[in-house]
């Protein structure tokens, strides 16, 4: 009960708002975080409630910033055990939301998410970022994109704002050293068709964790050559 407590706690103070029925759905998500992760390697974090806060409310903290309407398209892309797609998804319910991963046991992991959790309106895509950002089933097709990964922004923004079409949005939670990764990317988003519309300070009630919300607006279309492969992404960031 605690952690259900935090949760609800949490959120409060971040003026998110979830029903009796959502922080259910945490609490068996939690379970089988925890249950699948003695079976694969999802999460680094399995003191219950570090989960709830270092995972479940650090994803839902960047809702109050994106005024969703429940009409979105949103893909999670590098989504790993389903941070934040899936919090994103139980809070808004009525949003459609595409979770990518390069890993079929994580697609697996996922799956068995949304079926416990009664999910509707969730895609399961297993595909590397650069390939999906290549795919015209998914190119340019997302209202918001959403991404919680270790990449520095030049590199994510080159994974992520090829699935956004032009007025949509990218939002990335970003550790301290946002601000210098913001003036290291500016060339990549330029060339990419992105510009930064927003630096979010964001707090997470009851800890001493802090982030950056950086929401990058598409401007317009990104050039065909991007996503390049992989290698060349990472070991050659767009300048």
């Amino acid at each position: 009960m605690e952690h259900k407590a935090l949760l609800q706690e949490s959120c409060e103070k971040m003026g998110v708002s979830l029903t009796e029925e959502m922080t259910s759905q945490f609490m068996t998500y939690l379970s089988l975080l925890l249950e699948w992760n003695e079976k694969m390697n999802l999460t680094a974090i399995t003191d219950k409630k570090d989960v709830v806060q270092k995972h479940f409310v650090d994803c839902l903290s960047i809702l109050p910033h994106l005024s969703l309407t429940g009409q979105e398209k949103i893909i999670d892309v590098g989504t790993g055990a389903g941070f934040p797609g899936i919090p994103v998804k139980i809070a808004c319910p009525d949003v459609e939301m595409t979770l990518l991963d390069s890993l079929q046991k994580r697609i697996g992991f996922l799956e068995e998410v949304g079926s416990q959790l009664h999910l509707s309106g969730v895609i399961y895509v297993h595909s590397r970022a650069e390939d999906g950002g290549q795919n015209p089933d998914y190119r340019e097709q997302f209202d918001l994109c959403v991404s919680r990964a270790v990449a520095n922004l030049a590199v994510l923004a080159e994974f992520c704002l090829p699935f956004v079409k032009v007025g949509g949005r990218l939002a990335a939670l970003k550790g301290p050293d946002a601000l210098r990764e913001i003036e290291e990317a500016q060339g990549a988003l330029k060339k990419l068709g992105g510009k930064v519309a927003e630096v979010i300070d964001v707090e997470i009630p009851f800890t001493d964790l802090q982030h950056k919300l950086v929401i990058i607006e598409k401007t317009a279309p990104t050039p065909k050559a991007y996503p390049r492969k992989a290698g060349k992404i990472n070991k050659n960031p767009l300048k």
